[in-house]
């Protein structure tokens, strides 16, 4: 498993905000599809209304996530 970092926007009609999650997929298309899949039923929102701007493998000193770090590093 690779860790990939996802970021984009949420554009609804009265809320406008940014994100980024940090994630472990195969490729880089299986994480844009997490990241559609979590957003949509944590926040109530429609694929139409997320923009993904980037999707980016990152390597292990670049997680910020401190549980998937350790998942990642196997320590």
């Amino acid at each position: 498993m690779k860790t990939f970092k996802v970021t984009g926007t949420i554009n609804k009609p009265r809320l406008s905000t940014s994100f980024a999650r940090e994630l472990l997929a195969e490729k880089s298309e299986h994480a844009v599809e997490k990241v559609y899949a979590e957003i949509g039923s944590r926040h109530r929102v429609r694929r139409y209304h997320i923009k993904i701007i980037s999707s980016e493998e990152i390597s292990v000193d670049q997680i910020k996530n401190p549980i998937l770090k350790k998942i990642v590093s196997g320590a």
